[in-house]
């Protein structure tokens, strides 16, 4: 790849990744920088409207935030590096118009985008040298498909779409999903509602967790009645609002087909070190990988592809990346993970990981510490769901930390 030390950078998205990646920019020098964010807001997933649906433009709201939503991770983790949080007490914390239509590849390495001002309705083409992709991984809802799911006369809605807990009051509610959010919103509706069906098929992993008196765990979904659902064991539970609490697909409308970018099964192909575009380098993808310390991870991600682009790093050759994609590929699916966990990180997964990229493009690494303090929020988690946010970090060093459980500290997520 050849290029200047600086040059043309595009971001798209002006969420934590956009803005992680706009300061890696920004740090080495460019000759110039457009962020683009078809919100009117920075902040990406961390902005919280009531709204659901569509924007004003017509557009999908791109925000998951719902009220008296809590991080799930500490805010120890959870800073730009070299920023540091708000000093609080508590490790938990509560809770310009621009549409990027297209992006394709042209001539010698350089890219097109096209792009509507949202406020006028005009579209008009940059040319870039660089493009990163932080449009973020949480806004195209994944919602199953069951026999009988157009007969239901309840109400039927995702996560994505949740916004105020008094949706569930004194209602019969069916919760699908055991990941963050279905954890938390089965507690949050156990507040309001008469009884929560926590649909799920990690029974095993979670039979030693509490849960409140009035959530009853089911088993997966056979089919759905005009006011009953029946689950693949035989038993039926009269439902009136079942909520999808059943992930994301990564989706990137705006890529022409020329940047050669596949979507299979939830993974995003071919990407070297879940970062580059292998068949055009000069792209990068900026937060794909999930279960890890996100904008820590923003920050590295953010600088490995700068540390290229600006000269300072010489890329592999295509069959070196390539290469380094299938020992990944072979790697995951000898740990017994599926296709569509190719971008799963969590555990020890991630350090070893953050390491890597670090060492790869000789970019500053990760304090060991991030992933250790993740680590330790995640097996809370799993021990104490009702009170591991009364947990207080406090760092010591790069490599130790310490916890004080707080009993005093108010852990409703109201």
């Amino acid at each position: 790849m050849s290029r200047p030390k600086s040059g043309r950078y595009c971001v798209i998205g002006a969420g934590a990744a956009g803005l992680a990646a706009a300061k890696s920019i920004l740090d080495v020098g460019c000759d110039q920088l457009v962020v683009y964010e078809q919100t009117d807001q920075v902040g990406g997933t961390w902005v919280y409207t009531d709204s659901v649906g569509s924007d004003h433009h017509g557009l999908p709201i791109h925000g998951s935030m719902y009220s008296g939503l809590w991080t799930n991770l500490p805010k120890e983790v959870m800073g730009f590096p070299g920023y540091e949080m708000p000093t609080q007490r508590r490790s938990y914390i509560h809770s310009s118009e621009h549409l990027v239509e297209q992006v394709k590849p042209v001539g010698d390495g350089q890219w097109e985008v096209i792009v509507k001002d949202l406020k006028n309705n005009e579209s008009t083409m940059n040319t870039f040298d660089y493009v990163l992709v932080c449009n973020g991984h949480y806004f195209d809802p994944a919602i199953p498909s069951f026999p009988g799911k157009n007969l239901f006369k309840g109400l039927q809605l995702h996560s994505h779409e949740y916004r105020k807990p008094d949706i569930f009051r004194d209602r019969s509610v069916l919760i699908v999903g055991s990941g963050p959010s279905g954890k938390d919103l089965t507690i949050a509706a156990s507040r309001q509602a008469q009884t929560v069906f926590f649909s799920h098929h990690v029974h095993e992993k979670l039979k030693h967790v509490t849960f409140p008196s009035n959530v009853v765990h089911v088993q997966d979904i056979a089919k759905l009645h005009e006011s009953e659902v029946e689950f693949i064991d035989g038993t039926r539970h009269a439902i009136d609002l079942i909520l999808y609490c059943t992930g994301y697909r990564y989706s990137f409308p705006f890529l022409h087909r020329d940047c050669a970018i596949e979507v299979t099964d939830n993974r995003v192909n071919p990407l070297y070190k879940h970062i580059l575009n292998i068949n055009h380098p000069t792209m990068a993808f900026i937060g794909i990988p999930y279960r890890v310390c996100t904008t820590i991870m923003f920050d590295l991600q953010s600088r490995f592809a700068v540390k290229y682009y600006s000269g300072g790093k010489t890329l592999p050759s295509k069959e070196e990346m390539l290469a380094d994609l299938q020992a990944d590929t072979e790697n995951r699916r000898k740990r017994g993970l599926s296709s569509r966990q190719a971008h799963m990180m969590g555990g020890e997964v991630q350090a070893v990981y953050y390491g890597d990229v670090a060492r790869t493009a000789d970019v500053t690494p990760v304090p060991p510490i991030m992933a250790r303090m993740h680590m330790h929020s995640e097996r809370r988690r799993n021990e104490d769901l009702l009170k591991y946010r009364n947990d207080v970090f406090r760092v010591l060093d790069d490599n130790n930390f310490e916890v004080e459980y707080d009993e005093g500290l108010d852990n409703r997520g109201e």
